[in-house]
C-alpha cells in the first residue's frame, strides 16, 4: 500500500467546515499520482511511451467528513491488472485510525497516438504490487437511469475545467453534477461512469433525475450522448 499522510486545509472545507467530497476525491487522485512517480512510473514515463491510464469508474463510499485541520492518511493500492487496464482502491483514514472514506475504480491502459485501450505491458505492471482488494459496501454495477430525467441549462467547457491532458478531469464531471442535488442531500454513496471526454468549447447538456434519495446526474452532449453518468445517494 502506498500512503502519505496530511491535513484537512481551509480550502478543502465547505461552509460546514468539513472535507468536500470533491477535496476527498481530489486527495485519492493525488495518491495515485504521487505513487506511480514514486515508483517511476509516472507521467513523464507514459508520455515517453505514448501511454496513459484513463479513469472508467468510480464508486465511493463517504462514512464521515473529517473537519478542518484533522490529521489524515490517505492510501491507495492495485488489486487487479488485465490485459488492458487495472482495479485500484483507495481509503481515508483519521487520526484514530477510522476509515473515514474508501472508493473503488477501475481504470483503462490507453495508446496516446492511436486513441484506443492497449495492453498494460510487464515493465508497467510489474512496477506495483497488487494486495487483496477492499470489501465494500454500497451498490455496485453499471449506473441505471431514472425513467424521468429533467434536462437542465446546458453548459461550455472552459479552461478551468481542463487537466493536464487538456481534457476535463473526472473529479470535474463530480463536482459539476453536484450542483443539481436537492439542498440538505448528505452524500454516502458516489458512483460515476466515464464514456467520453469533454474539451474545451464542448457544450455539456444535463439531465437529472432524483428518486428515493438518489439524485442521477447525466452529463451529455448535443447529441444526447454521455461524457459522464454520476449519482449520489444519502443516507437512510
Amino acid at each position: 500500500m502506498y500512503e502519505y499522510d496530511s491535513r484537512v486545509r481551509l480550502t478543502e472545507v465547505g461552509q460546514d467546515r468539513r472535507m468536500t467530497l470533491t477535496a476527498i476525491l481530489n486527495a485519492f487522485q493525488d495518491c495515485s499520482t504521487f505513487h506511480s512517480e514514486d515508483l517511476g512510473v509516472g507521467m513523464e514515463y507514459l508520455e515517453k511511451r505514448n501511454r496513459m491510464w484513463v479513469l472508467r469508474s468510480w464508486k465511493m463510499m463517504i462514512y464521515r467528513y473529517p473537519e478542518m485541520a484533522e490529521h489524515i492518511r490517505i492510501g491507495t493500492w492495485p488489486y487487479q491488472f488485465g490485459k488492458l487496464g487495472g482495479q485500484r482502491n483507495f481509503r481515508l483514514m483519521d487520526a484514530k485510525g477510522r476509515m473515514a472514506a474508501c472508493a473503488d475504480t477501475e481504470w483503462v491502459f490507453m495508446d496516446t497516438k492511436k486513441q484506443r485501450p492497449t495492453r498494460v505491458d510487464e515493465e508497467t505492471g510489474s512496477a506495483y504490487g497488487l494486495e487483496p482488494a477492499l470489501s465494500m459496501e454500497g451498490e455496485s454495477g453499471k449506473i441505471r437511469l431514472p425513467d424521468t430525467l429533467a434536462e437542465k441549462e446546458p453548459f461550455a467547457i472552459h479552461v478551468r475545467h481542463l487537466d493536464v491532458n487538456h481534457h476535463v478531469n473526472n473529479g470535474q464531471y463530480v463536482q459539476l453534477a453536484q450542483e443539481y442535488l436537492p439542498e440538505g442531500f448528505v452524500i454516502y454513496q458516489m458512483r460515476a461512469e466515464y464514456r467520453k471526454s469533454a474539451v474545451l468549447q464542448d457544450m455539456v447538456c444535463p439531465q437529472v433525475g432524483y428518486q428515493n434519495g438518489v439524485c442521477t446526474v447525466f452529463l451529455g452532449d448535443t447529441d444526447g450522448k454521455p461524457y459522464a453518468v454520476v449519482e449520489f445517494r444519502c443516507r437512510e
